[in-house]
């Protein structure tokens, strides 16, 4: 009651407010997201996300050097693949020689202690930009699941700490859980895109990997019967409640700003760690209006991740990863 208690002298000056501060933020909470292209020597920019682009596997393994001298101890990779080798089934996802495989194990050999978490979809594969197999003009689950469990396994073979479905089947981390454990995989962690919206801030993500859904009459015109309405929040629970029943390790909730109600939640709900990814719309948001001056890009930066981790993330995927972690690291 005031004048007994009066709330503004623990924010008198800074040195009190740190040492009251609820919630800390370094380099180590955050997972960079990285685009790998093929060819050698290749920096290839993103338009629509500045300071982000695709890299040849021989750039990749320079920014996953500077990323762990920074202090970030975890990637999720992306690749782009040519369309020659892309079809429905998605073959090209479980090529033992695959970019994907091949980025993996260079990351490995590089920078061994770095975690790798590669992305399990077939978008990047699909001839129709979906994440799974299409069927009669329908994405078909149980198809699906089976050729993201190969696409796991042989994420696993090629040495991967975790893996990251980010398609939203229902039953795919059970069935990826079981064969990774038929096959010898006991340590291999699965990172499951839990609660994954449908959502408008993606944009800029199809636009790095040429992955947005074909504008065709004969297959869905987007993502909508796989990934959440976002009007919804029970839906988000009970998605990562039963991923961590089929035995995911950490859940993901995405995008990130925009639904940190649903990070809350999730976290208040599982007993895993909670990770957030601050997708590729929100990043291009706050890069576009600090161009314009509207903004200033590292307060905004710095405050959004620290938002992030308040509402309950453990892990923050974010394409500010190496810029925070320069900021954070003076």
């Amino acid at each position: 009651m005031f004048p007994l208690q009066r709330n503004r002298r623990l924010r008198t000056n800074e040195s009190i407010r740190s040492l009251v501060r609820e919630t800390s933020l370094s380099p180590q909470d955050f997972m960079l997201p990285m685009f790998v292209a093929e060819g050698k020597d290749v920096k290839v920019a993103i338009p629509s996300m500045p300071g982000i682009y695709r890299h040849s596997l021989d750039n990749t393994i320079k920014e996953v050097k500077e990323a762990w001298d920074l202090g970030i101890k975890a990637v999720n990779i992306y690749v782009k693949v040519s369309d020659s080798l892309k079809d429905n089934k998605g073959v090209e996802a479980w090529n033992k020689d695959g970019l994907m495989q091949q980025t993996i194990r260079a990351i490995k050999d590089a920078v061994p202690e770095m975690i790798v978490m590669p992305d399990v979809a077939l978008d990047p594969y699909s001839i129709y930009g979906h994440d799974g197999i299409i069927e009669n003009g329908q994405l078909v689950n149980d198809a699906t699941v089976d050729a993201l469990t190969r696409m796991s396994l042989s994420h696993a073979e090629a040495g991967a700490d975790f893996v990251a479905p980010s398609d939203m089947m229902d039953g795919r981390v059970l069935a990826i859980r079981k064969a990774l454990e038929e096959n010898g995989h006991h340590n291999v962690g699965i990172m499951s895109y839990s609660a994954k919206y449908a959502s408008a801030f993606y944009g800029p993500f199809r636009d790095a990997l040429d992955s947005a859904p074909v504008d065709s009459q004969n297959i869905p015109k987007d993502k909508k019967t796989y990934q959440m309405d976002y009007a919804n929040r029970i839906e988000g629970i009970r998605e990562a409640l039963l991923d961590v029943e089929e035995g995911a390790d950490i859940v993901m909730v995405k995008p990130g700003i925009a639904y940190l109600d649903i990070v809350r939640e999730v976290k208040n709900a599982v007993h895993v760690p909670v990770a957030v990814y601050q997708v590729s719309g929100e990043y291009a948001m706050v890069k576009a209006a600090a161009e314009r001056g509207w903004l200033d890009h590292d307060k905004i930066m710095i405050e959004q991740l620290y938002c992030i981790k308040r509402a309950g993330a453990s892990i923050i995927s974010t394409y500010f990863a190496k810029e925070a972690a320069l900021l954070l690291n003076k």
